[in-house]
Parts: C-alpha cells; structure tokens; sequence
C-alpha cells in the first residue's frame, strides 16, 4: 500500500478538468441503466420522473435539462475501482443510490414548498404534490429492484447497505422538519441531522461499488467513512449556499434556508456563539416562529439580509466553512487504510475538494 500523504484543501488547487471528467463518466455510464429503470414505471409515472431527470420537458419534449451534479454515480463507479474492480461494476450501485436521491429530492420540494430545482419548476408544481409523492415511492422500490435482480450475494450486502442508508436518510428528513418548529437545537444536534440527510447515501454511494466489486468489510466500512465525512462537509457547504448562495448558481431565491425557518449549521451555530449579535438572533428568530408561513413570506429583502448579517456577525458562517475543511480533512484520513492505487487515491481527493470548493 502507498502511505498517503497528509494534505488539505489549501495544498493544493481543485483538479477541475479531473473532477468533471469523473462526473462525466459516472453520468455516461449510469443513464442508460437508470433510463431502463425508470421506462419500467406505469404511466403517467415514467414521464413524470422522465422530467424531474430533466430528459423531457413540461410538455414532454425531449431536453437537455441539468440533472445535477452526478456526484454519487462518480463515487459509486470510483469506489468499485477502489477495491480492483472495473467501474462498469459499480454502475448498479450508481443507478440504485441515484434512484434512492432523486425518491428524497422529489419528497423534499414538496415538503419544502420549493418550487424551483435546477433553475427549472418542481415536479409537484407542474404535475401536483400526488404524482410527486407516488414517482419519488416508485423510484425507491426501483433502487431495491435493480440491485436485487443481479442475484448475487454482493448485490444482497450493497442492498442491506442502501436500505440502512435510505432510513438514516429519511431520520435525517424528519429530524430537519422537527427543527424548524423548535426554538433552540444544538450543534451536536444539527451535525448529527445532517449526517444522517447527506451523509448517509452519501457513504453509500463511496462504498457501494466496492461491496459489488467483492471488497471485504473493512474496505467498505472505510470509503463509507470517507463518504460520511464528505457528505457533511457537501452538507456545510449547501447550507453556506442556502443563505448567501448566488441564485444564478443554485436555482434558488436569496436568502432560502432562512425563508423556510431552516436551523442549518450556520444558524446554530452563531446562536451557540454567544455576544450581542447571537442574542439579538435569538430574539428575531424566536418572534419569527409565532408568526404565520404567509405572515413570513411576507418579509421585505432587507429584514433576511438582517438576518444573515447577525449569524456572520455571530460567526456562524465562519464556523461553517471551517467545519468544511474539517470534514474534508477527515474524509480524506479516512482513505488512509485501503489499499488502492495512488490514480484513484488522487480521484478520490478531487472529488472531496470539489465538494468543498463549489457555488452551487
């Protein structure tokens, strides 16, 4: 094994090209699977999903609509080479937690209210919160279906991963709606909800093509360790992007975690800073639960600008991108232990330093 050389994120520059080759791969490689996935729905169902993928639009015209960053097939793909398999054996893995993300993402707008996804109207609201809960069900049971009919013992270990994966992710959910209606949650509180949201599939996804490309427990359980810590550290920085994120980047209004009363990292943790700027926070944010949704909605621009300015004031945002690197910084140590070589070591790091360095 070659030892792996300590580094940060300020070592050295995001590989770029690297990454979006990567993303590119794992998108070439999974779409055709995830397509035939998804053409086994019953209609309407393949068309809505055919649209929240972005390969047709509203009025079921092929498109080229952006279907995200592909970040989980480039790990899926990746993590089967970590373990001496060919990529094309982690592809199930790639579809199957691909399937598992878009199922939470399809819930989560509707949960949400949001009506904007990849600078293009949500599923709810162009086919109705119905056909959004039934396709987001129906490709979840598709996860387990196209990692059960490989038949093999390896499919049946990736499969009890996803399934423990999927639930964390579903606590992580609950656990983010339980938090917008309590006045006070702590940073261990938040850290361990995100954990569980992102970093869950997130794991998965770093692990699940080594498990199909036969690595032992060990392998699996360390490029899972490697994923969890990314996902928080992915995680960290979607919450720096939910409140001071370029709309032009993220597809989202200004100011949007704090719209949705989100406690997201920042949030908590100015609020646990302590001074004058934390307390001050405390008490807006403590009149804002009492009012009403539309009462809220109502809020002019300037008083969520006031609202962001007190949790950078408070340190929040600083705290924030600083538990970024740290996790960045652990997932990386985490790779330390397997056996790979040094060409997909290097992968690995350029993914994790992509996550970190990101605007959308």
């Amino acid at each position: 094994m070659t030892p792996a050389t300590p580094r940060t994120l300020t070592d050295t520059a995001v590989d770029t090209a690297s990454v979006i080759e990567l993303l590119e791969r794992g998108r070439t490689l999974a779409t055709p699977m995830l397509r035939a996935a998804v053409a086994r729905l019953a209609p309407p169902m393949d068309s809505v999903a055919a649209y929240h993928f972005g390969w047709i639009d509203a009025q079921g015209n092929p498109a080229r609509g952006d279907g995200g960053k592909a970040v989980r097939p480039a790990l899926a793909l990746l993590s089967a080479e970590a373990a001496g398999a060919e990529p094309a054996a982690g592809v199930p893995g790639a579809v199957a937690v691909e399937l598992v993300h878009n199922f939470s993402l399809l819930h989560d707008d509707l949960m949400d209210g949001d009506e904007q996804r990849r600078h293009r109207d949500t599923v709810w609201k162009v086919h109705g919160p119905a056909q959004a809960i039934l396709v987001g069900d129906a490709l979840f049971a598709l996860a387990g279906e196209v990692l059960l009919e490989l038949g093999t013992a390896e499919a049946a270990h990736a499969t009890r991963r996803l399934t423990l994966a999927t639930r964390k992710l579903i606590d992580g959910q609950a656990q983010d709606i339980s938090y917008e209606h309590r006045e006070k949650v702590t940073v261990a509180e938040c850290l361990e909800m995100e954990g569980n949201k992102t970093g869950a599939l997130l794991a998965c996804a770093s692990s699940i093509g080594a498990v199909l490309g036969g690595a032992d427990e060990a392998t699996a359980d360390a490029l899972e360790a490697y994923g969890h810590h990314l996902g928080l550290a992915f995680q960290a920085v979607d919450d720096l992007l939910g409140i001071w994120g370029d709309p032009a980047a993220t597809g989202k209004l200004p100011w949007s975690d704090l719209r949705q009363r989100k406690k997201s990292l920042p949030v908590v943790a100015a609020l646990a800073g302590g001074g004058p700027a934390a307390e001050r926070l405390g008490e807006l944010l403590a009149a804002d639960a009492t009012k009403s949704q539309r009462e809220f909605e109502d809020f002019s621009e300037e008083e969520f600008a006031t609202r962001a300015g007190l949790i950078e004031e408070a340190g929040g945002r600083e705290w924030t991108s600083q538990e970024a690197r740290r996790r960045h910084a652990t997932a990386l140590a985490a790779l330390d232990g397997v056996d790979m070589p040094d060409r997909v070591r290097e992968r690995f790091a350029a993914l994790a330093d992509f996550v970190v360095v990101r605007e959308g």
